[in-house]
């Protein structure tokens, strides 16, 4: 008996040191003050990582969009420059590299904008369209995949074209024909890659659509899916600061592709929707980038965590950037943003096409082609004010960015 009041008292003891001393703190382990610091500087340097990644993927997108409008604007006018120069000099002078590579590079846009003009994208869309949503996750992210592997070769063919551009241009009399040979095998070669990644972009942005059209909640199984996959294959795992780096600049480089596919569905809509539509593509516009913002703060915080990267080292990815910007030289070997813009522009010259051509009024052919030359017109002078003032935000902000870097390095140098 007496051993049986003692257990009771004993129980009821523990509840009542429990109930004056338990509490959620003694779910974790406990750690001494010097470990709670680092905790604590750990939790804010995650947040502070978020906020720079912010920038650094928004200026990112912006100098690939710079770089885009640079392709459907500036380029062309100095082709038209050149023309001009010739028919009125009428003497062939030896092109400059620049030069070769603006007419490679024309050549290149021209083939993909006609091939992709052949493409049905209503069979596509259909095809893809009575696949069930598993399969369309698998064609996807198989998609996705490819074009990662076309962003990766890109650069590497187009540095090719434009060296080989530099030779011929610079080349002795004896050496010309090698050069030649090497150009046109070059060009050869990065008018196939272009063509087969503009293929690729458009088919990922006709299954997007598709997953948006689709009453069947397949947007949010692709989005969920193939998000959840791209934390797997990144998180958990050892990486370098330089291929941190490189997938900052890849997450740049997607969302300016997930932008150009969203224009697709926009021009299907303007094209083929009945009823009220706007809204509902914002939604889902708004679902996307929201999504994929959430996913590269995750992945990003998670790789910082894990790989010890500080928010000073995201900064310095942000600097190298702005460097690139302002054209100026950095230390050592820094990681360029490596972004080829024929393919996303064949897209949407192709997706674009077809909503100028159903706008046009029904006239005799001479009328027809002043309203088309109107519109071209129109249009060319929108995007190159539209680049002049993108081109010009990006300088501010480079320059008060790197300025800002330098004053700080300054301080800690005194300091």
């Amino acid at each position: 008996m007496q051993c049986t009041n003692h257990r009771r008292s004993t129980f009821w003891m523990k509840c009542i040191v429990e109930i004056h001393c338990g509490g959620p703190q003694h779910l974790v382990v406990r750690k001494n003050e010097s470990e709670c610091m680092i905790l604590s500087s750990a939790c804010h340097g995650d947040v502070k990582c978020a906020a720079i990644l912010f920038q650094l993927i928004d200026v990112g997108f912006f100098v690939c969009f710079d770089a885009f409008l640079s392709l459907l604007t500036i380029m062309p006018t100095r082709i038209l420059i050149k023309l001009w120069r010739f028919l009125t000099a009428r003497q062939f002078k030896r092109l400059s590299a620049a030069e070769l590579c603006d007419f490679g590079c024309f050549l290149v846009l021209a083939c993909g904008v006609i091939l992709l003009g052949q493409t049905d994208i209503s069979l596509i869309y259909h095809m893809i369209r009575g696949q069930g949503t598993i399969k369309l996750y698998m064609v996807y992210n198989v998609l996705e995949i490819i074009d990662k592997l076309c962003q990766s070769f890109g650069g590497d063919v187009f540095e090719t074209l434009f060296n080989s551009a530099e030779g011929l241009a610079t080349c002795s009399q004896e050496n010309m024909r090698f050069w030649i040979r090497r150009f046109v095998s070059d060009q050869a070669l990065a008018m196939a890659f272009s063509i087969l990644h503009s293929f690729i972009l458009l088919a990922q942005a006709i299954t997007l659509s598709t997953c948006i059209v689709a009453h069947n909640n397949a947007l949010f199984a692709l989005l969920v899916s193939n998000n959840f996959a791209e934390i797997k294959s990144n998180v958990f795992k050892r990486f370098s600061k330089d291929n941190i780096h490189n997938l900052a600049y890849a997450d740049s480089v997607e969302r300016f592709h997930i932008s150009a596919f969203l224009l697709f569905v926009l021009a299907q809509n303007i094209l083929e929707a009945q009823g009220p539509w706007f809204e509902s593509f914002l939604f889902n516009a708004f679902v996307v980038f929201f999504c994929e913002m959430l996913i590269d703060i995750i992945k990003h915080s998670f790789l910082a965590k894990f790989n010890g990267i500080k928010p000073i080292e995201y900064s310095e990815f942000l600097e190298d950037l702005c460097k690139q910007t302002l054209n100026m030289q950095t230390e050592g070997s820094k990681k360029n943003l490596t972004f080829v813009p024929l393919a996303p522009a064949c897209v949407v010259i192709r997706v674009l096409t077809p909503v100028y051509a159903a706008h046009l009024p029904y006239s005799p052919l001479p009328w027809r082609l002043f309203w088309i030359l109107f519109l071209i017109s129109v249009t060319y002078v929108m995007l190159t004010s539209l680049k002049v003032m993108i081109g010009m935000g990006l300088q501010k902000h480079a320059t008060w960015y790197v300025n800002r870097c330098r004053k700080r390095k300054h301080h800690l140098h005194f300091d």
